[in-house]
């Protein structure tokens, strides 16, 4: 029976890299109380911010079996998506936005999902089980469970490190009805680092391995509705869409080989140095053409041309002056109040 177990996981491996994943391991359908016990302390610490499915599922995240009764394992999956070129390129150059590394190519959710779907369905051809795949928008622990099955350990910023792929692994998770051989767990290695820590612009850790949401730039610039609090707004500097900062610090990424990730998150040219006067000027047929086919779309024109009018702020570039007058009499209120602050903000610069 053992062996059995051994070559069915040598298989579901082997399948799992075939499909393009990176990283492939097992976890018991479970999560430890102290798990759990982060989990709701953080909710009720509101790290959450406004993102209230954590907390309206709180109770199928923190239980595999809550969510599903009958599963028995958990396959965890990683697909690198490790940069090619420095993700602090563009850190100096302020008439362009940053946009994360993660969302300059296709949609992870539908190329992730896509493989997940394909790995189950040659499981359930194979070894007669059900299964359930989930990519980021279930109520899953992708994190914890990845850390569970040896994919690596989640790190002092709350993102999971691999020895082998540093930060830059998305997750996917089968969840089946197969009572499957567990992998040995990930092992913390940050050790006394704290290179992710130090270098957040807006102070997000109010300790190591806790997130508080509502300070960090990728919160802010993708989840959050509405104008973005004035105390965070200079430490955006030219993030319009999430931030890599925590994440490309990390000295775990030496390890990481560009050339294992995944070709469908190769960069789009017009994704990785956007010109921040041409996100400005984009309404809501131009964005959707824009960003075809990227995670990016599902956030709205709205919010990025209100995450482009901070970054414009915060330029010093008096070329976007137009531009962004173009805004003032926009039809969403954020927008004209961002585009207000942003011509404040270049008045203030000049001498």
């Amino acid at each position: 029976m053992a062996d059995d177990k051994l070559r069915l996981a040598k298989a579901i491996e082997k399948k799992a890299i075939e499909e393009g994943f990176s990283s492939v391991g097992i976890a018991p359908a479970t999560l430890g109380p102290k798990t759990q016990q982060r989990l709701q302390q953080w909710l009720a610490d509101g790290c959450h911010g406004d993102m209230i499915w954590m907390a309206n599922r709180s109770d199928e995240r923190s239980d595999p079996m809550t969510l599903w009764p009958d599963v028995r394992s958990i396959i965890m999956l990683g697909m690198s998506y490790a940069p090619a070129t420095d993700p602090f390129a563009l850190e100096d150059i302020s008439d362009h936005g940053r946009i994360s590394v993660y969302a300059q190519g296709r949609d992870y959710h539908d190329v992730v999902k896509g493989a997940l779907k394909r790995t189950a369905r040659w499981l359930v051809e194979t070894a007669d089980c059900e299964v359930k795949v989930f990519v980021d928008t279930a109520p899953v622990m992708e994190k914890p469970l990845a850390e569970a099955a040896g994919l690596g350990w989640q790190g002092k910023h709350t993102n999971v490190v691999s020895r082998d792929h540093g930060s830059w692994l998305f997750l996917g998770a089968i969840y089946t009805t197969l009572d499957l051989q567990a992998s040995t767990p990930g092992k913390d290695s940050c050790g006394s680092c704290s290179a992710c820590q130090d270098i957040c612009p807006t102070g997000a850790f109010p300790e190591p391995y806790k997130l508080d949401a509502r300070a960090c730039i990728s919160y802010l610039t993708i989840e959050h509705k509405g104008p973005i609090p004035h105390k965070y707004r200079k430490e955006m500097g030219n993030h319009i869409y999430g931030c890599d900062d925590c994440l490309a610090v990390c000295p775990w990424n030496k390890f990481a080989q560009a050339g294992s990730a995944n070709k469908a998150f190769l960069p789009r040219a017009e994704l990785a140095a956007p010109a921040l006067a041409d996100i400005l000027a984009l309404d809501d047929a131009g964005f959707r053409q824009v960003f075809s086919g990227s995670p990016i779309k599902r956030s709205g024109r709205d919010r990025m041309v209100r995450n482009a009018l901070i970054a414009a702020g915060n330029s010093g570039d008096i070329a976007l002056i137009g531009p962004i007058q173009a805004l003032l009499s926009d039809g969403d209120e954020t927008i004209r109040e961002a585009a207000n602050w942003a011509l404040d903000q270049l008045a203030l610069a000049q001498p």
